[in-house]
C-alpha cells in the first residue's frame, strides 16, 4: 500500500492522475492537494469526495508547514507534483505568478520533503516525482532531431523559463541531500477536464458556440500532442521502475501543426453533428447547426512573442527502459475527446460562467 500525495489533483493532469491511479491500484490512498486557483476545479474530482482512500486538502504548495504536516500525518512515502501555472500567454502578461508558483513553490516542497523524509530522525523509503514540460527546451528546426533528456535547456517564455527552473532545483536536491527523486518532460496534452484556455478545448468550445477560433501567425507552429491517459501511464511506470535521479521524456509520437488539429477538430464536430440531431438543437450557434462548415469559424490573428515554433519529444529512453508506449494514436484520443466535452457540457458551460 502507497501513500501519495499528488499536488495540482484538481487540475487538468493532475486531477486525470488521480482518477487513473485509484482506479488501477485500489489498495493505495492518494492525498488531492490543490490551491482552486482558476485553472483548478473541484468539479474534477468531485465523484471521489465518497471514496475512503481519497481525501482533498485545498492548500498551497508555497505553504511549507501545511504540506509537511500532511507528508507526516498522512504517512506520505510518494509526492507526485503537478501543480504549476502553465499557460504561456499568461506568463507574458503576468510573470509574478509563475515565478512565485513554479519555482518558489517547488522548493517549498522540496523543503517539506527533505524535513519528512530525510531529517526526522531516519531515513524513509520515499519518492518526489516532478512532473515538467518538453518547453524547457526551447524550440525546434523543422528539421531537427526530437528532444531528448540530454538536451540543452532553452526556455524562451517566463513559464518555460520557471519550470526549468523548477527541474533544476529537484535536481539539486538529490545531489545535495540526497532525496530520491525522478522527473518527466511531457509534451502537449489533451484529453477530458482540459481548461478551455488551451487550444484544444477553446477551438471546440468555440465552435460550439459559433465563435471564432483564433489562430497564431500563419498556424504552422508544430506540438507533440499526448493524449493524457498515456501520460498517466508514463508516470506510472516511471514510479514503478524508473531510476532514481533520472529524467524521462513522455511524448505522443504524434507532431501537428495548429492549424491542422483545428481543421481536424471542425472536420470532426461537423461529423458528430451530422450523426445526432440533437446537437444542433444543443447548440443551434455551430456552423453545422446551420448547413455550414465549422472551418468557416477560422481566423488568424498576430503571432504572441516568444512563440516556440516547434516541439517534438523524443521518448525512447522511456520506451526502452521502461517499456512504454502511447496506446492512443491523435486520431483515437482526439474522438474521445470530442466525445467527452459533448457529454460533459454542464462542466465545461460552468468554467465559462466563472
Amino acid at each position: 500500500m502507497a501513500n501519495l500525495l499528488v499536488t495540482g489533483a484538481a487540475g487538468f493532469i493532475g486531477s486525470n492522475f488521480v482518477h487513473y491511479w485509484l482506479q488501477h491500484y485500489p489498495q493505495d490512498r492518494i492525498i488531492a492537494y490543490d490551491l482552486l486557483t482558476y485553472a483548478g476545479n473541484r468539479e474534477n474530482i468531485a465523484m471521489l469526495e465518497s471514496d475512503p482512500r481519497f481525501r482533498f486538502v485545498q492548500g498551497d504548495i508555497c505553504d511549507t508547514a501545511l504540506v509537511e504536516q500532511l507528508l507526516k500525518g498522512e504517512s506520505v512515502d510518494t509526492l507526485v507534483h503537478f501543480a504549476a501555472e502553465s499557460h504561456v500567454d499568461r506568463s507574458i502578461s503576468g510573470p509574478d505568478a509563475f515565478i512565485e508558483t513554479n519555482i518558489i513553490g517547488t522548493h517549498s516542497l522540496l523543503k517539506a520533503a527533505r524535513q519528512t523524509w530525510l531529517q526526522a530522525g531516519k531515513e524513509a523509503e520515499h519518492r518526489f516525482h516532478h512532473v515538467s514540460t518538453d518547453e524547457v527546451f526551447g524550440s525546434l528546426g523543422a528539421q531537427d532531431p526530437a528532444f531528448d533528456e540530454n538536451l540543452q535547456y532553452q526556455p524562451n517564455s517566463p513559464y518555460s523559463a520557471s519550470k526549468a527552473a523548477s527541474d533544476h532545483l529537484v535536481r539539486a536536491y538529490h545531489h545535495t541531500y540526497g532525496l530520491q527523486i525522478t522527473t518527466s518532460n511531457c509534451s502537449n496534452n489533451y484529453g477530458p477536464y482540459h481548461f478551455p484556455e488551451k487550444l484544444i478545448p477553446l477551438c471546440l468550445i468555440n465552435i460550439l458556440l459559433g465563435k471564432q477560433l483564433p489562430i497564431y501567425g500563419d498556424g504552422k507552429n508544430i506540438r507533440d500532442w499526448l493524449y493524457v491517459e498515456d501520460h498517466c501511464r508514463g508516470i506510472e511506470g516511471i514510479l514503478q521502475n524508473g531510476r532514481i535521479d533520472q529524467t524521462y521524456n513522455i511524448g505522443g509520437n504524434n507532431e501537428w501543426t495548429n492549424i491542422d488539429i483545428v481543421n481536424l477538430l471542425c472536420d470532426l464536430v461537423d461529423e458528430f453533428f451530422q450523426q445526432d440531431e440533437t446537437l444542433a438543437q444543443r447548440f443551434p450557434e455551430a456552423p453545422a447547426a446551420n448547413a455550414k462548415k465549422s472551418t468557416s469559424l477560422i481566423h488568424y490573428v498576430t503571432d504572441r512573442a516568444g512563440h516556440d515554433r516547434r516541439y517534438a519529444i523524443d521518448a525512447s529512453k522511456i520506451m526502452d527502459e521502461l517499456g512504454y508506449k502511447p496506446r492512443e494514436s491523435f486520431e483515437t484520443g482526439i474522438r474521445k475527446t470530442v466525445q467527452w466535452y459533448l457529454q460533459n457540457e454542464s462542466w465545461w458551460r460552468a468554467l465559462l460562467a466563472r
